[in-house]
């Protein structure tokens, strides 16, 4: 399997894994947790789990896939840990943790615009 396969399916894992701690953030917040922070975590984490997901599908029809999904994912990691270490230890993951993963978001969604400019030839099986 070639590296960029195996990062393609690591995120899938991980639109997997994002999807599932969203849910699980959403219930603890609405169940007497913080809901500025685990609401926001919620929130980041089920807004790009979809993404993650539709740039796995694509990866064979958008060239700018893979570099949007890791900075996609990479991101909202980084964002979302920084909350959830903010929530249960008052201490964030390190000094702006949270504002460097919101930028590797915007730029991951700025990689997949610039998608549109980079078409791929269509393949014929």
């Amino acid at each position: 399997m070639s590296s960029p396969q195996m990062i393609f399916r690591v995120l899938l894992l991980l639109a997997g894994l994002l999807g599932a701690a969203g849910v699980a953030l959403a219930a603890a917040a609405s169940h007497g947790g913080d809901t500025r922070l685990l609401g926001s975590a919620s929130a980041m984490c089920l807004a790009h789990a979809p993404v993650l997901l539709g740039l796995y599908l694509a990866q064979n029809r958008l060239r700018t896939a893979l570099p949007a999904g890791l900075l996609l994912g990479l991101g909202t990691l980084l964002f979302t840990a920084d909350l959830l270490m903010r929530h249960f230890t008052e201490n964030g993951a390190f000094p702006l943790a949270a504002p460097s993963g919101g930028l590797l978001m915007i730029g991951g969604w700025l990689m997949l615009a610039l998608g549109a400019f980079f078409p791929v030839q269509n393949q014929r099986n």
